[in-house]
Formats: C-alpha cells, sequence, structure tokens
C-alpha cells in the first residue's frame, strides 16, 4: 500500500508541475528582431512646428536635434543609419527598408539633415567594410555624391 499511495503522490506532483507550466507559458513573451536597428528614442508632448523644405514636398522639423521630416501625413528620421516612419508625432516608430522610404523624402538635401546621413563617410570605412552607401545612405544622396 505505501508504494501504491507514493505513485499516486507522484503523480499528483507531475500533473501539477505540469498544470502550473501550460498556465506559466501563457504568459511568456519571445522577441527576434534580426538585423532590425532599434527605434530612435524619439518622444514629442505635441505635434512640432514644421517648415518646408524648398521646392519640395516634404517638411523637417528645425527645432529638434535630430533628423525629422514630414511626408505625406507621415514623420521619418533617419537615425544610426536606418530609416523609421510613425503616423504620429509620439511614434511609435518602426523600421523601414530604405527603397521603401518615399523619394521625396530619399531626396531632401543634406543640408536639411541634423545629422548628416555621410557623417559615417568622414571616419572612413572599416577595413573590408561595406561603402558608406550599403551603411545606410540614401540612394538619392548616394547618387549625388553627398555621402
Amino acid at each position: 500500500m505505501p508504494k501504491r499511495s507514493s505513485l499516486i503522490f507522484g503523480l499528483a506532483i507531475v500533473a501539477t508541475g505540469l498544470s502550473m507550466s501550460t498556465g506559466f507559458a501563457g504568459q511568456v513573451n519571445v522577441g527576434i528582431n534580426v538585423g532590425v536597428p532599434a527605434p530612435p528614442p524619439i518622444v514629442l508632448a505635441a505635434p512640432p512646428p514644421v517648415v518646408v523644405v524648398p521646392n519640395s514636398p516634404v517638411s523637417y522639423v528645425p527645432s529638434v536635434n535630430y533628423n525629422l521630416f514630414v511626408y505625406g501625413g507621415r514623420y521619418y528620421t533617419f537615425h544610426d543609419g536606418a530609416w523609421f516612419y510613425a503616423s504620429r508625432h509620439s511614434g511609435p516608430w518602426a523600421f523601414i527598408a530604405t527603397e521603401r522610404v518615399p523619394r521625396p523624402v530619399i531626396g531632401v538635401p543634406v543640408t536639411y539633415y541634423k545629422i548628416p546621413p555621410g557623417h559615417a563617410k568622414k571616419m572612413g570605412n572599416p577595413a573590408g567594410g561595406p561603402p558608406s552607401s550599403a551603411r545606410g545612405c540614401p540612394p538619392g544622396l548616394a547618387k549625388q555624391g553627398r555621402c
């Protein structure tokens, strides 16, 4: 009889452990972002004042210390060699591949950037590293030789 009660007790513990582990499994979140840059830490309490880039449908925000453009009802920023967009001034910011950034935004002259896309070029390419255009320089600027 003691063996049988030990077996029942053991099975009860295993069953309880399994039910507890499935309960915890529903609360586990795993996120994998391979090769996707971290979004910029841009937090704006109110829509910022914008200025139109001359001869362009794009506006920029001169009152901030980072690259911030407005086009087609969206906000765009070039941050750490990658592009991000948001539907609102307060975010959330999402990565966007350079080839998907609207051409007018890509075509904004470098003089309207707070942090020019080619700033890394001045530091030189690491040995065997990609050219600056492969590290995030917008294609329009790369074609113009601006980064």
